[in-house]
C-alpha cells in the first residue's frame, strides 16, 4: 500500500510516496498487525480493515499534552492516564485512543494491549485524517466494546469536548463543552477545564 513520507528541506510540505509492503492480506488480525513495519503510520483495525494515520501534527500532540496533564493532575491516586495505547477489542478490532484512564491495578498486569474493561475513559482528538472514524466508526466501535465514556475533541471548534456516556449498548449524548466555559465532569473522577486550555499556542 502507499504511504506518504514528507520531503527535507524547503519542500518537507509536499508528500511523497513510497511503498510499504504489509505482511497478510485483508481482512486483517490483531496477530497481522504486530507483524507490520514501523514505517511512522499509525495502523487500527475495523473488523479486519485496516485504519491508517500520519503521524499527529503539533497542535495535536500539544493538546494530548495539556488534556494529559488536567487529566492526571485530577486522578485519584488509583487511576493512571496514558497516551497512544494499544486497545484490543477482538482478533479483528485494534484502536489506538489518543488517551486513556485506567484502574492502576490493571495497568500493572498489561504488557503490550488493553482490553476494553480496562479502560474507563477513551479521548480522541479529532484531525482532518481522522474525522470520520473520531465521530463515527470509534463511536460505535468504543460502545460495542463496552468502554463506559468516550470524549472526543474538536480543534476547530474552539476547542470544544464532547463526552459520551454508554447508556445500554450505545453512548448517550454527546455533551458539548464549549471553550470560554467550564467543563465540570463526574465521571470517572471529578475533573473540571476550560477546554480553550487546551490550546497552548
Amino acid at each position: 500500500m502507499a504511504t506518504i513520507e514528507p520531503k527535507t528541506g524547503t519542500a518537507a510540505e509536499e508528500p511523497t510516496t513510497r511503498r510499504t509492503v504489509l505482511p497478510g492480506a485483508p481482512p486483517f488480525t490483531v496477530d497481522d498487525l504486530l507483524k507490520f513495519p514501523d514505517d511512522g503510520n499509525r495502523y487500527e483495525l475495523f473488523n479486519g480493515s485496516l485504519l491508517v494515520s500520519p503521524a499527529p501534527s503539533l497542535r495535536h500532540q500539544d493538546v494530548i499534552y495539556l488534556l494529559h496533564t488536567i487529566l492526571q493532575r485530577a486522578a485519584p491516586s488509583q487511576m493512571r492516564v496514558f497516551t497512544t495505547v494499544n486497545l484490543r477489542a477482538s482478533d479483528k478490532d485494534l484502536f489506538i485512543p489518543d488517551l486513556v484512564v485506567v484502574p492502576i491495578e490493571r495497568a500493572k498486569s498489561v504488557r503490550l494491549m488493553l482490553a476494553p474493561d480496562d479502560v474507563l475513559l477513551a479521548v480522541e482528538v479529532v484531525s482532518p485524517s481522522t474525522r470520520t472514524r473520531d465521530r463515527a466508526t470509534k463511536v460505535a466501535a468504543y460502545a460495542e466494546a463496552g468502554i463506559p465514556l468516550y470524549w472526543r475533541v474538536e480543534l476547530d471548534e474552539g476547542p470544544t469536548v464532547y463526552v459520551y456516556e454508554l447508556d445500554g449498548e450505545s453512548y448517550r449524548g454527546p455533551v458539548p463543552h464549549k471553550p470560554g466555559t467550564t467543563a465540570v465532569i463526574s465521571k470517572p473522577y471529578p475533573v473540571s477545564f476550560d477546554p480553550a486550555d487546551l490550546i497552548g499556542y
